[in-house]
């Protein structure tokens, strides 16, 4: 049995920030911005572009895309943030709903930037696991960005973070862009490092909460935090590529084409370098900043417009995100005989 990716969809807002404005809110250099941090400008949502909403639109452009009938679908798995149009509401069934899967089920999944590949995992397995489930759409929306305070140097390396929406169709024996096996790691040593600390049970939101920015991301342990990843994380993020490719019975040097998220520009040169590939076997997000866990589809879209991506070629999502979540999925791309 195979499972392949049948289509693909991205929204994007049209508004954005640029490198320079980010630098002159953050009171920094602009060519540290735009050079050691990667950011030359980055999507941020209009006052429509509510995160299940922008997942919404990615998914309707997927159905287009692929040609079928939305009553075709069997299951919706929402891969967009927890910070959406409303508290405690599942997403998923929103947007079943608002593209016409009215025969499917839904829910919502979370791991931070991890989602996608998270979810691609899940929904092979459960496609695997049940004859009934034929045909699964991941859709989902992103505007993190909203929780960044430009003024916390603590958060300097979320600065990236922007807004859109992604979505992918799965099918069950579409011999077509083959979805094979994905690695994941989890460190919960990291998982109270990088917190909003006001809005939850332990902080309900007040209005004093808000005047000490509370309800913004930060980071609690910066430097215990720095020291421990530093250990970690880029040994991580290597092992998961390199066992996702092995457990699909393939060898590191057959990877095409890496889709990874938008991190600094040394990071994303050091995983090229590291695991043998060239600066053309990847994009670097540096004109849409770092859109969470839609980076990989966005990613992938874009190296298919410019060639990058062809028939036979492996191609590895990869992905990273705070809790601590490293995570990455083999996909062989085009028909498969």
């Amino acid at each position: 049995m195979v499972i392949g990716i049948v289509s693909t969809g991205v929204y994007l807002p049209d508004e954005y920030m640029t490198g320079k404005q980010i630098a002159e809110m953050a009171g920094i250099p602009t060519h540290i911005v735009e050079e050691k941090m990667g950011i030359k400008k980055k999507h941020v949502p209009g006052p429509n572009d509510h995160t299940c909403e922008m997942g919404i639109l990615a998914a309707k452009q997927a159905i287009e895309r692929a040609g079928i009938d939305p009553l075709e679908i069997d299951v919706v798995i929402y891969i967009g943030e927890e910070h959406k149009e409303y508290p405690l509401w599942t997403a998923g069934i929103k947007l079943q709903e608002a593209v016409g899967a009215l025969n499917a089920w839904a829910f919502d999944v979370a791991l931070r930037c991890g989602t996608t590949v998270m979810a691609l995992k899940v929904a092979k397995s459960l496609m695997m696991a049940d004859p009934t489930v034929k045909t699964v759409l991941l859709a989902g929306g992103y505007r993190n960005v909203d929780f960044i305070d430009y003024q916390n140097p603590r958060t300097r390396f979320m600065f990236n973070l922007g807004a859109g929406g992604g979505a992918i169709l799965l099918k069950k024996d579409h011999n077509e862009n083959v979805l094979l096996e994905t690695e994941l790691i989890t460190d919960g040593s990291f998982s109270e490092d990088v917190v909003v600390v006001s809005g939850g049970t332990k902080h309900p939101i007040t209005k004093e909460a808000i005047e000490q920015r509370l309800n913004k991301l930060d980071v609690l342990d910066p430097e215990g935090m720095k020291q421990r990843l530093e250990q970690k994380s880029m040994v991580n993020f290597i092992k998961v590529i390199r066992e996702s490719v092995r457990k699909s019975g393939l060898k590191e040097e057959d990877i095409s084409y890496l889709a990874m998220l938008h991190m600094k520009k040394s990071a994303h040169e050091y995983v090229l370098r590291e695991l043998g590939l060239s600066d053309d076997q990847s994009i670097y997000l540096e004109e849409y900043g770092h859109i969470g866990q839609i980076d990989q589809i966005l990613s992938l879209e874009l190296a298919l417009k410019e060639g990058k991506v062809k028939d036979s070629d492996l191609v590895v999502f990869v992905s990273a995100g705070i809790g601590y979540a490293w995570g990455a999925a083999a996909i062989k791309w085009g028909k498969v005989s």
